[in-house]
């Protein structure tokens, strides 16, 4: 049985596109179709449809609505599909997964099954990125905006790095350091082709660990324009490292984005960690 997750809220198709996706939906044998209703629905959808004995969960939707339903999976032997309708779609990028609606669908429900990568922010887990510092300001900026997609989020940048102050972090060494942000990479990228870790991989056992130094404007301009060109690791300000394991600490109510979620620490020590091939994705 395959059970979809929708969430109608997610993207801005219009009423008849929608009315189209739900129509070519309700033709798909052996299915059921989820609506999400509120913050974390998708997640206890998911969980619900595993213990009916859901052979593949496919999720419609941006990346919060796949990081709920992932979250339910993990460890399990019930495949994630994807359907990507939302503004960044880091992870759906990063599989090669179609941003069609048809394409997408005929992917999630006749492709093959890959295990992925599980990263996790203590006790949280996350797969496509996860970070603090100028990233998590401006998914804050970003949620404030009533508009979504990649113009309202340049727009946000813009804004953002006129009043962003750098950021102290302390490693696990006890070590301080002014960071101007700091990104943990599963994917290659945070949606719409912005490229933070050009050669992570999904499958490597490993997540990257992205520091920029405190920028210039100028410098900052150069860094928005080599996240495009896919080279961010040539610039300057700019370190990247492999890991399996990172432990830092930041003050408590430091802003943070896991998958695009905008959040506020509640602890100072903060580990991140990776378990190998733990979820089940349909490419």
């Amino acid at each position: 049985m395959i059970h979809f997750i929708y969430n109608p809220n997610s993207g801005s198709k219009s009423n008849a596109s929608k009315k189209q996706m739900l129509q070519k939906l309700e033709k798909i044998e052996n299915s059921e179709l989820h609506f999400t209703e509120y913050a974390g629905h998708a997640h206890e959808l998911a969980c619900q449809a595993m213990q009916r004995g859901a052979t593949k969960v496919i999720a419609i939707g941006g990346d919060g609505t796949i990081h709920e339903i992932a979250n339910a999976l993990v460890g399990s032997n019930t495949a994630l599909g994807i359907i990507p309708i939302g503004s960044g779609n880091g992870l759906a990028r990063h599989l090669g997964i179609h941003l069609n609606f048809s394409k997408a669908l005929q992917q999630a429900t006749q492709g093959n099954e890959v295990q992925i990568d599980v990263a996790y922010w203590n006790q949280d887990a996350f797969f496509c990125t996860a970070g603090i510092g100028f990233d998590a300001y401006v998914a804050h900026q970003f949620a404030k905006g009533k508009k979504r997609g990649l113009l309202t989020y340049i727009k946000s940048s813009f804004q953002s790095i006129l009043t962003y102050q750098s950021l102290k972090i302390q490693d696990s060494n006890s070590i301080q350091e002014d960071i101007f942000s700091m990104t943990f990479a599963n994917a290659n990228q945070f949606g719409n082709n912005a490229y933070i870790s050009p050669y992570s991989n999904l499958q490597d056992g490993n997540f990257e660990v992205v520091k920029v130094k405190p920028l210039t404007i100028w410098e900052s301009a150069q860094l928005g324009i080599s996240l495009f060109l896919k080279n961010i690791n040539q610039h300057k300000k700019v370190k990247i490292q492999s890991c399996q394991r990172y432990e830092f600490s930041v003050p408590i109510g430091t802003l943070y984005h896991m998958d695009g979620e905008n959040l506020r620490t509640k602890e100072f020590n903060h580990t991140i960690k990776i378990i190998p091939k733990y979820l089940r994705v349909i490419v």
